[in-house]
């Protein structure tokens, strides 16, 4: 049963609400910061895959609108970094981006070792590794023919699938309670800095938005797309790809940098909220991206291969946890950066970049923000490891 496009975000909108209500009024939910969009996600996830238990009727979501939220949801964060952020970033950027590429190896080391206790061929595993946890659906799909043509690997597109569908289930449930545990094991010190990147604040009263500030943002957005998007045609002309989202992001950093102090200044004194109304948006954009890609996730997949992807996802996400807290949070700082980072970094290594910042918001909204952990992950994950990724996946194939 096929679900049009309007109906399909309907739901969305109905789920995100259902997830806001949930988790404002289950305090376990707020104390170990999992995010709104996972319990409606998860929630329909549920439902679909025991309808088709029962029925055999498969229910697919028309989600065409998911990739425009995601575009939305980073030139929001562009536009509210400070290029003095970006750049006291550059050293723990580089530690991060390295210790993401260590990972990276210990995934397919992992993946290789786990296929070849399964009895199947080694070069499978890299398909429950780097491939589709760091990589993604999209490196997954990129990545399966050739396994497919070139491997004789048959049914490495289901295994990439299944692996990034439990993969992206784990990233959004285990970065609220690695904060709260380094939070507490450390005796780490909340913010409570109410002037959160994305999203609002527990403690901050709500601001009053008017009609002004709401469509400054909404303009400074689409700006920010159109600019965006421009960028990324004109690099794919050269021969060189990256994600469209990342183009959209350095369209807003550029434009909220280099635009002229004075019209900044002009607006913000104008409309005050102009800041808070870029934040709920991106919000919004986010928690409906992160919705509808739970949706769309088909549980029925995992068929025959179940065993193997269970235990070894179980593994992988086990090293996740471990490397984060032993690892990650020391070399970050140890402060509370870093423990936001580590909410991020299995988003980073299990799901993708939009469960990392979720993960992130989740953590901020409860103990106040973190600006530098804003600009560092999505950097690390949408630019620099999907480059990183395909060198390596290219280097264990051959």
């Amino acid at each position: 049963m096929q679900v049009d496009a309007f109906f399909s975000f309907t739901i969305a909108v109905i789920l995100l609400l259902t997830g806001k209500i949930v988790t404002m009024n289950v305090l376990l939910l707020r104390k170990y910061a999992i995010p709104e969009p996972v319990v409606g996600g998860i929630l329909c996830t549920a439902v679909v895959a025991a309808a088709y238990a029962f029925t055999g009727q498969q229910i697919v979501f028309e989600l065409g609108m998911r990739d425009f939220l995601l575009l939305l949801f980073f030139a929001g964060i562009g536009l509210k970094a400070d290029v003095r952020s970006l750049l006291a970033g550059g050293r723990p950027l580089a530690i991060l981006l390295t210790l993401a590429i260590v990972f990276m190896l210990l995934q397919n080391f992992a993946g290789l070792g786990m296929a070849s206790m399964f009895g199947l061929d080694p070069k499978a595993g890299l398909m429950v590794g780097s491939i589709s946890l760091t990589g993604g659906i999209g490196t997954t799909l990129a990545w399966a023919p050739i396994f497919v043509e070139r491997l004789g690997i048959p049914n490495a597109g289901e295994l990439g699938v299944a692996a990034n569908t439990v993969g992206l289930i784990a990233a959004c449930v285990i970065g609220g309670p690695i904060a709260a545990f380094l939070m507490k094991r450390h005796r780490i010190v909340a913010t409570h800095d109410t002037e959160l990147d994305i999203g609002a604040s527990f403690e901050k009263p709500q601001s009053r938005l008017d009609y002004f500030c709401v469509l400054w943002a909404i303009l400074a957005l689409n700006v920010s797309l159109i600019i965006g998007l421009s960028i990324n045609s004109l690099i794919e002309l050269s021969g060189f790809t990256i994600p469209a989202f990342v183009s959209c992001l350095m369209a807003g950093i550029l434009i909220r940098n280099l635009m002229p102090y004075t019209v900044g200044a002009t607006i913000q004194r104008l409309w005050p909220g102009v800041e808070d109304g870029l934040a709920l948006i991106s919000d919004l954009a986010l928690g409906l991206f992160l919705t509808m890609a739970l949706m769309g996730l088909q549980l029925w997949q995992l068929g025959g291969i179940f065993i193997f992807i269970a235990c070894t996802l179980a593994v992988q996400i086990a090293l996740t946890v471990l490397y984060t807290v032993a690892v990650v949070f020391r070399l970050m700082g140890r402060n509370y950066e870093a423990v936001v980072i580590s909410a991020g970094f299995g988003g980073i290594t299990l799901g993708s970049t939009a469960t990392a910042i979720a993960n992130m918001t989740a953590v901020t909204q409860q103990y106040g923000a973190a600006h530098r952990a804003f600009i560092i992950v999505p950097l690390v994950c949408g630019f620099f490891i999907d480059i990183v990724n395909a060198i390596i996946i290219s280097a264990f194939v051959g």
